[in-house]
């Protein structure tokens, strides 16, 4: 199979992409084909044998092949001719905007190319944590008391610590964990500068947090280990950003088969069939033996490799299952008899 790996972005994760994108190389066994897209939206075919963090950094990619879109293909363009990428599906591998928000979800939709990755409805609501919020409610599962500002309003913090994120960015940047007065006003400074609103949450030390990946494949749902993830305080962006290159297995949480059911039943609870075509990664908080969803990761780091003893072959079984775009036939019948009536 021949997986042609979509990554980069015009999006603050867009270093963390090309992190997650060089990490395929060591955990599929297919062939790969790397499919840049840099600040400006202008996309590069990156040779695997040569492709490298430094490529990008010094701007050396430019010298690749550039490509453009037709219907069914990324197109080389020669002096006299043309030629099509050969790939059977696509990978969804844009953290952050461009990936998660739905762009290039409209993009490969609009194109007729077969992808892995969240739909257009299921980046809505995953990419903005207020959303995410609600949409959790809507699914009976509980989420951490929250309230959501933008930059006009007024905002009042009585009970210390919080934690204020940026609504819709991930690998926690521009999020802060504030412990007084004092130290809100720059943390609410540094959220507002990535983002136009934010959600401030109470911070509870010492709450266990469970990461489990999966996927639905003919129907059943595949899932990985639930991991524990190890951490300080919170995972900062620094710690984040070594976890998306991970290749080695993590090691799967201690916890009660009970329990495990409960994060299990969640995250199919969350899934549903919105998320259908993706592997996602659904972060867990559990307070007093109940479940809370963290987070959901539509384009997880590294796509979660980690967590499954098989990622190549559950990549590769949720290729051949990807949901079909119902074909709408346009038949004018409608513009037909307004015609006819006007006798035109």
């Amino acid at each position: 199979m021949k997986i042609g790996i979509v990554f980069g972005g015009q999006s603050y994760e867009h270093e963390i992409s090309i992190v997650s994108a060089i990490a395929m190389k060591d955990v599929l066994k297919e062939e790969l084909i790397y499919i840049f897209c840099d600040q400006n939206r202008d996309f590069f075919h990156i040779p695997t044998n040569t492709i490298k963090s430094k490529l990008f950094s010094s701007g050396e990619y430019k010298k690749c092949d550039s490509l453009t879109l037709q219907k069914g293909s990324f197109v080389k363009k020669g002096l006299l001719s043309q030629k099509s990428l050969d790939v059977d599906v696509y990978l969804n591998l844009a953290h952050g905007a461009d990936g998660e928000d739905g762009l290039f979800s409209s993009m490969f939709e609009l194109y007729n190319l077969p992808y892995i990755g969240p739909r257009k409805s299921a980046c809505s609501v995953s990419i903005n944590k207020f959303l995410t919020k609600g949409y959790a409610y809507s699914c009976d599962i509980k989420t951490i008391d929250y309230k959501y500002y933008t930059k006009d309003n007024q905002i009042e913090v009585s009970n210390f610590p919080v934690i204020v994120k940026p609504t819709t960015l991930g690998s926690s940047i521009g999020v802060s964990i504030v412990k007084s007065k004092e130290e809100l006003e720059y943390a609410l400074d540094v959220a507002f500068e990535f983002d136009e609103a934010i959600i401030i949450e109470p911070f509870i030390a010492g709450i266990k947090e469970y990461n489990l990946a999966g996927c639905k494949i003919n129907g059943e749902f595949k899932f990985s280990i639930i991991e524990e993830p190890q951490k300080a305080e919170f995972l900062d962006f620094d710690k984040k950003y070594l976890d998306f290159a991970r290749t080695s297995t993590a090691l799967k949480a201690d916890i009660s088969t009970q329990m495990e059911e409960k994060i299990k039943d969640s995250f199919k609870k969350i899934y549903n069939n919105i998320f259908e075509g993706s592997l996602i990664r659904c972060d867990f908080f559990v307070l007093e033996d109940e479940v809370y969803l963290n987070e959901i990761n539509p384009i997880p780091g590294s796509m979660a490799n980690y967590l499954f003893s098989d990622f190549n072959s559950t990549l590769t079984s949720l290729s051949n299952n990807l949901p079909k775009t119902k074909k709408i036939n346009i038949t004018y019948e409608y513009v037909n008899k307004i015609q006819s009536a006007k006798g035109k």
